[in-house]
């Protein structure tokens, strides 16, 4: 299932709608829309920061004509999630414990208490 991806921008919590990629070679930024996939070299953007972006001078910016739009949900997504809701939802389903649990019940923590020397 696809998640909401953010824009990528410090401090800003809406949904992207384009990816920002740079062209180093060209000095050009290109600013299209969201990609499909999330890729290393390229970021997300929110509406407001794709159309406000600016650029060093001596560079171009390329983009995209029209109106940026979040992707809908496709099928895959929504089968997934109700896929996910329904398995969550079994009753029949067993409830494994963790398979080092014995393991912790032993073990000693890391806290210990130390007596406080003021106190008499």
């Amino acid at each position: 299932m696809r998640s909401v991806r953010r824009c990528s921008r410090a401090g800003c919590a809406n949904p992207a709608v384009a990816t920002l990629t740079y062209a180093y070679a060209d000095s050009t930024a290109v600013v299209g829309p969201l990609a499909t996939y999330s890729e290393p070299h390229s970021y997300d953007l929110c509406e407001e920061h794709a159309l406000r972006l600016t650029v060093p001078r001596g560079w171009e910016v390329v983009r995209h004509d029209g109106e940026f739009t979040p992707p809908a949900p496709s099928v895959d997504d929504l089968t997934a999630l109700a896929e996910a809701v329904r398995e969550a939802g079994r009753v029949d389903r067993p409830v494994e414990p963790p398979a080092d649990v014995d393991q912790l019940a032993g073990r000693r923590g890391h806290l210990r208490v130390l007596p406080d020397p003021l106190a008499d």
